[in-house]
Formats: C-alpha cells, sequence, structure tokens
C-alpha cells in the first residue's frame, strides 16, 4: 500500500481516537467504570500504536526538518 493512501486511512481515525479521549475526559463522572475503560483506556493505547505509526511514516520528512546539517 503506497504511504499516501495509508495517511488518507490513518488521519481520520487518529482524529476519531483523539475526540474520543477529550470526550470520555469530559463525560468520566456518567461513564460507568468498564465504558471508560473501553472508551478511554483501549482507545488510548490504540491512539498511541497509531501515533507511533504516523511518526514512522513521516520519519523521512522528520529527518529532513529536524536533523539536517
Amino acid at each position: 500500500m503506497k504511504k499516501n493512501t495509508l495517511h488518507k486511512i490513518l488521519n481520520p481515525i487518529l482524529l476519531v481516537l483523539f475526540i474520543n479521549q477529550a470526550i470520555t475526559v469530559l463525560f468520566l463522572d456518567e461513564l460507568p467504570p468498564w465504558a471508560f475503560q473501553v472508551f478511554h483506556k483501549v482507545g488510548g493505547g490504540i491512539l498511541l500504536g497509531l501515533i507511533a505509526l504516523h511518526f514512522i511514516l513521516n520519519f523521512n520528512w522528520v529527518k529532513a526538518n529536524y536533523f539536517s546539517k
């Protein structure tokens, strides 16, 4: 799969997971503990994994902008 295609799939998923994190914190008191566990903690783990994948896909850009001589 091409990097551009993967970015088009990955970026909206990252956005949804980021919004999920914010919403679960805002409604922490209203959520039952099992729902918080699933939506916030598991969602956060998935978000971190996808952020790492995003960083790997963009590593050439990072090298060019931050590690250039």
